[in-house]
């Protein structure tokens, strides 16, 4: 990946994960965006459904048809939150406990394999390197222009 582009390397790279983990899901009738909610649902006391889109980092529309699946297929049930009778609390059932085991399994087997062919140090490097970028965007010191945005030059080969 040699002369791509930081960003070009980070959305190959999800891309590939992404596609892996789905072909795997795909063996359980699931997919990715299954199995990460299932590991974002606290298995014991629920998690309200106003606070999963955000650590999941998806959009409300994705997310509402995600759930929806899901209950569909018998792995979460919805309740009304007792402290809140706007909100609604997501819990995992049995049966969603099972294929949250699942995913829990996958997810390690995945950064087994990544451990056992990186070196630790490399591995710090990298989850150095990717709060950083991350600390970049959410600080917005990436497009933060002092002039004219159209002035600025990109110099992209």
């Amino acid at each position: 990946m040699k002369d791509k582009t930081i960003d070009y390397i980070l959305r190959a790279t999800w891309q590939a994960v992404s596609r892996m983990y789905n072909e795997e899901a795909s063996k359980y009738g699931a997919t990715m965006a299954t199995g990460f909610a299932l590991l974002s649902i606290d298995k014991d006391k629920g998690t309200p459904s106003t606070s999963l889109g955000p650590k999941m980092g998806m959009e409300a529309t994705s997310l509402t048809r995600t759930l929806k699946s899901m209950e569909e297929k018998g792995l979460i049930i919805r309740k009304k939150n007792p402290e809140d009778g706007r909100g609604v609390l997501i819990y995992l059932t049995e049966f969603g406990k099972e294929k949250r085991d699942l995913s829990k399994k996958t997810v390690l087997k995945f950064n087994e394999s990544v451990k056992q062919t990186i070196s630790e140090e490399k591995l710090q490097h990298f989850i150095e390197v990717a709060e950083k970028i991350n600390e970049l965007i959410q600080d917005k010191n990436i497009f933060n222009y002092t002039e004219n945005p159209e002035k600025e030059s990109t110099n992209i080969k």
